[in-house]
């Protein structure tokens, strides 16, 4: 039983940090890094890139970015622009602490359930003195050490997550900034004063 729970424990953690990549991955539909590279093409257009977000339906964040750009009114685009930009800052922070706090879930877990299995056999261990007693205590240790070593492997991995997750966004969020500059001299509009996510 306490395996099992340990084990699910893990797997929770797991599940949970993996959302939060996920979540990071998939903040938008096109990735920053892609239109950057597309603007090389012959189509380079504020109204080349709507046609293609028009194409894609997850695109929303997208659609929205092109609606905010054809603002004709110079202080309402900023406007619109900043909030786009402030949006795709909230959808990279989604989950953001949850792998911190599956990693100390996790840890606290796996050495909680770890010396549960070590007091509760040591309780119940039979009146057992010289090889036979150590060999016993030696396999009581080792179910404690592997139940504990669930919680451990789910640490690392929340840890690796959050890490991973934060290079991620980080990194889109730059891209994402020259892609709006460059989305802003396709359309003409330059020297506005537009918000900047932070490096």
């Amino acid at each position: 039983m306490i395996v099992a729970v340990a084990i699910l424990f893990a797997l929770v953690c797991i599940a949970a940090s993996a959302w939060r990549l996920w979540l990071v991955t998939h903040a938008t539909a096109l990735e920053p890094d892609d239109v950057l590279a597309w603007w090389e093409g012959e189509d380079a257009t504020l109204e080349g890139f709507a046609r293609i977000v028009d194409r894609i339906p997850e695109a929303d964040w997208e659609r929205d970015l092109v609606v905010a750009l054809r603002e004709p009114r110079p202080e309402a685009r900023v406007a619109f622009v900043n909030e786009q930009l402030t949006e795709l800052d909230y959808r990279m922070q989604r989950w953001g602490r949850v792998p911190r706090v599956g990693a100390s879930v996790a840890s606290s877990v796996g050495i909680l359930l770890g010396t549960l299995v070590l007091r509760r056999g040591l309780a119940e261990a039979p009146d057992l003195t010289g090889e036979l007693g150590q060999l016993f205590v030696q396999q009581i240790v080792g179910s404690a050490v592997s139940v504990a070593s669930f919680g451990m492997v789910a640490t690392a991995f929340c840890i690796g997550a959050h890490s991973h997750a934060g290079r991620l966004s980080r990194a889109r969020l730059a891209a994402a900034d020259r892609m709006v500059e460059q989305l802003e001299s396709a359309g003409r509009v330059k020297n506005l004063p537009l918000y900047r996510n932070p490096p």
